[in-house]
């Protein structure tokens, strides 16, 4: 949902041919007339509604706004009506009372493009599609099971992290950097059975391929914004241009896998990866709508765009923390190094036994969630919330990040306070509403256990076997917590650290 640079290109251009297009587009009826109570709204500029209040950061300038409108308030981005939800009792109201009205997805040319028109889980629209294909990831893909078969992969790749860092101790190390390679690779074998070391496209690396991707995805095109003519200033501008690159790096990508796994030659592997189980449905042909390759190339876009991107942030994030907050470092690698011992590496049979280490990683996802702003739903009749009346094919953003900093529903919720945690039944898993990492309804992230899995275990293992300090001459007020980023908000300066082997004698 950011607000895209090159909407500051077009915008004046717009403006002055407006009354051109104006004389050949019938205007739309003002829906809002017929509605006796709508929710509190900011001022609007003509044309644009309230696109010019979204800075470069939405979700800060949304919670803004609702700091002034309330936890409940209807925007005009261009000419698409958007519910902004800024609290955890608005947000029940969205993703439990009426889930079911609330479930679907705005059909955003962008989510399209990049989805296969919509074949994959986390942007398709509500639909029995679908729920077919969510069914597929939940019990074939992403299953507590399946997620355990890959231990061995982890296990590997974070082996021969341990011991680059080992290598380069006691010099810096650029995590940041160096998590989305171990993502990537993570991933990558999971997904596809081998790993491509980053260069898995012609041009570019994967790192930069996944970011202008979520660029995408999450930019407000003139298509989406002005749907009667907006189309015309994305090709002016070079959107669609660049959307279609974009779009076809990733597909070619996609292709190579999945022709790769259906080569004749193709030795049969010792243990069946997301590709594997993929084709294997797909001869079944058991789905209602039929799998197709298109629809593996579609789930495709969800495992390595949610996959690579949230976990390696998530874990950067972590560390920020633990470095800005040594105390909490020490009793989190004094609970780790008396429980795992002198083995070398904290197995994943480990992590039960781990509670402040969870502790952590639930309060890192509350103070940074990946993705601050929840997918876009999209209602798909008329119905009530927080007492307003709301029109079908209204677009509705769930601002976590204003939602896990509300002093409402945590105490000092600026701090990084794992402590907050004990003794306290709140969690991510889609019960509690003031804890959305990762949705919650219909739409929760199918991907939870994935995701919470590797985090945990590439975190446990980075403080246990090595102390880490900060670079010569750096204090920890110097340590930057400045966001960038759109789809999902990374750390905007790499982060630094300097790795010190730990002595287990």
């Amino acid at each position: 949902m950011a607000f895209h640079p090159l909407f500051l290109q077009w915008l004046p251009l717009f403006l002055l041919l407006l009354p051109i297009l104006c004389l050949f587009i019938l205007k739309p009826k003002n829906r809002e007339k017929q509605i006796p109570n709508l929710p509190p709204s900011p001022p609007r500029l003509p044309i644009i509604g309230n696109l010019h209040q979204l800075g470069k950061a939405p979700h800060q300038s949304l919670w803004k706004l609702s700091q002034k409108y309330g936890p409940i308030m209807l925007l005009k981005l261009g000419q698409v009506p958007t519910l902004v939800i800024s609290s955890s009792e608005m947000a029940k109201e969205v993703l439990k009372t009426h889930d079911h009205e609330c479930c679907s997805r705005p059909p955003t040319e962008s989510l399209r493009r990049i989805s296969y028109n919509f074949l994959d889980v986390a942007f398709s629209p509500y639909s029995d599609y679908w729920r077919e294909m969510r069914k597929l990831c939940v019990i074939e893909l992403l299953s507590s099971k399946r997620v355990r078969s890959f231990e061995f992969v982890r296990k590997q790749e974070m082996a021969r992290f341990i011991n680059f860092v080992s290598e380069a101790s006691p010099n810096e190390v650029n995590l940041t950097k160096k998590m989305f390679s171990l993502a990537d690779a993570m991933v990558c074998r999971i997904v596809c059975g081998r790993t491509y070391e980053g260069k898995q496209f012609e041009f570019g690396s994967l790192e930069d391929a996944i970011h202008e991707a979520m660029t995408m995805m999450a930019s407000f095109s003139a298509a989406d914004s002005f749907p009667y003519f907006g189309w015309i200033v994305d090709v002016f501008t070079g959107f669609h241009a660049r959307r279609e690159k974009c779009f076809h790096n990733f597909d070619k990508f996609y292709q190579r896998m999945v022709d790769e796994h259906l080569d004749p030659a193709r030795p049969k592997p010792e243990h069946e990866d997301i590709i594997d189980v993929l084709i294997r449905l797909l001869k079944d042909q058991t789905m209602a709508g039929g799998l197709t390759k298109d629809s593996i190339k579609a789930v495709l876009v969800n495992v390595f765009l949610a996959g690579v991107d949230t976990s390696s942030i998530t874990v950067v994030w972590a560390m920020t923390e633990l470095s800005r907050n040594p105390r909490v470092m020490k009793k989190l690698q004094a609970e780790i190094r008396n429980c795992v011992g002198k083995k070398g590496i904290v197995e994943e049979s480990d992590i039960e036994k781990l509670d402040y280490l969870k502790l952590v990683v639930k309060e890192t996802l509350r103070l940074h969630p990946p993705a601050v702003l929840l997918l876009p739903h999209e209602t798909m009749v008329q119905c009530k919330i927080g007492g307003y009346d709301v029109y079908p094919k209204t677009r509705i953003q769930v601002n976590a990040w204003a939602i896990h900093r509300d002093p409402q529903n945590w105490k000092e919720p600026e701090e990084f306070i794992p402590e907050r945690f004990e003794n306290s039944c709140i969690d991510f898993k889609g019960q509690h509403f003031e804890f959305l990492t990762f949705g919650a309804g219909r739409r929760i992230c199918p991907g939870l256990v994935m995701a919470t899995t590797t985090v945990e275990f590439v975190l446990a293992n980075l403080v246990y076997r090595f102390d880490w300090q900060l670079p010569s001459g750096m204090k920890i007020e110097d340590i930057s917590l400045e966001e960038e980023g759109t789809f999902t908000v990374y750390r905007k300066l790499p982060l630094c650290l300097v790795p010190i082997k730990y002595n287990f004698q």
